[in-house]
């Protein structure tokens, strides 16, 4: 690249220099001169624009589903193995039409080996063995790429680097479940992972989804015992304001950082977000996140709400549920000078862990009733979540 743009300034040159140097006078040459130092300040000025702006091409073609994406949730083991041509059929023959494939895990690891001499060598695993076979294969078979990157949740880089972390008497915090977040106030972890969403966009993926753009849950109770870093958010006293700058400027600041890779910028986020001013403990605000995002995936599974919308047990109502968030997110987005798509996660899993009674078998009617209830309220895009990547067979998914 270096190479050719030194060559693109020689060409210049020649050509600004050529027509004054042939049969010319005294008073030509100085004209001709002055002329040139003139067009060389000015191609001086622009040129490093230009480089700023360059869009990188993969070499891929993928096209945006004319009528929107319907996707589905595809792990690294799954991508890299027997289950993806299970997936890959179950795409082919119905209306689904795009794979959300992890490329930086839950746990902080890199769900395929990038070359030796990277950096992230050391956090990746060998789960999709030939990432260009994988992008191959999806073009053939029009299926359009998002790549998920798992942001703050990261026990990985946290017990590598506590610094980047929260710790607790000396020692990397970790939640119930055994997770570590890293901090979302440090610079230094959004270039940690905006540099493998750089990757994936590299490697041909069409839309960068960012998970786990947030504090970790209940944080607002934590904040004074942890010991962290704040940063360049230290001269704010709200730490709730501090927190919820802090995450949307990240979004902002992801956008803008992939802004020549010709790629779609998405975030998930919880539904509930949507429904109050800002999540206080975790940093999100849904208009300020949804304002700096191409696409926004709030996460309405029935089964993770509490009583809410007048319903109960949530779980058993996924129409009356997905309906009721619907209406409120339109509403939100509405007022939005800058509009996102929307396109929500939804949920094809049973959620048993809720006990007899607060829950159903989640099955076609189930699934049917979450899509028809989005269709409804205008929302014609979404995308299915099933941890173990065993989505329901014979599902309409354009009723």
């Amino acid at each position: 690249m270096r190479g050719k743009l030194v060559s693109v300034l020689l060409c210049v040159i020649l050509g600004l220099l050529t027509p004054y140097y042939v049969q010319a006078d005294e008073d030509t040459i100085a004209l001709a001169r002055d002329h040139f130092h003139k067009e060389i300040t000015k191609k001086a000025l622009t040129i490093p624009e230009q480089l700023v702006r360059f869009i990188y091409d993969s070499g891929y073609s993928f096209d945006y589903p004319e009528d929107g994406v319907r996707g589905v949730y595809v792990t690294g083991n799954s991508a890299g193995g027997q289950r993806f041509e299970t997936l890959l059929e179950l795409l082919n023959s119905t209306e689904l039409n795009a794979m959300v494939i992890d490329i930086k895990d839950d746990h902080g690891y890199l769900t395929y080996r990038p070359e030796k001499d990277s950096p992230y060598y050391g956090i990746s695993k060998n789960f999709i063995g030939d990432t260009t076979e994988l992008m191959k294969t999806l073009e053939a078979n029009e299926i359009y790429p998002i790549a998920r990157v798992v942001v703050f949740k990261d026990t990985e880089l946290a017990n590598k680097r506590p610094e980047l972390s929260f710790t607790e008497n000396g020692k990397v915090w970790k939640n119930g479940r055994g997770e570590s977040f890293v901090n979302p106030f440090l610079k230094e972890v959004w270039d940690y992972n905006i540099e493998i969403a750089k990757m994936a966009a590299e490697m041909g993926f069409k839309e960068i989804q960012f998970d786990y753009v947030r504090f970790p849950e209940g944080f607002e109770r934590r904040d004074d015992t942890l010991s962290y870093d704040t940063g360049e958010y230290s001269g704010q006293e709200n730490n709730v304001q501090k927190r919820v700058a802090a995450v949307t400027d990240f979004v902002a600041y992801a956008k803008e950082q992939l802004s020549s890779y010709d790629v779609d910028v998405s975030v998930d986020i919880f539904g509930y977000s949507a429904t109050i001013t800002e999540a206080p403990g975790i940093g999100q605000n849904f208009s300020k996140i949804a304002s700096n995002v191409d696409v926004i995936s709030s996460m309405i599974y029935p089964s993770h709400w509490t009583p809410y919308f007048g319903l109960d047990k949530p779980d058993l109502y996924p129409y009356e549920l997905t309906k009721a968030y619907a209406k409120v997110e339109n509403q939100v987005l509405q007022q939005l000078e800058n509009r996102p798509t929307s396109r929500p996660w939804i949920q094809d899993f049973t959620a048993s862990w809720l006990g007899s009674g607060n829950y159903l078998e989640y099955g076609v009617k189930e699934v049917e009733a979450q899509i028809r209830a989005l269709n409804e309220e205008n929302i014609h895009e979404f995308l299915l979540w099933n941890a173990t990547n065993r989505y329901t067979p014979g599902v309409n998914y354009k009723p």
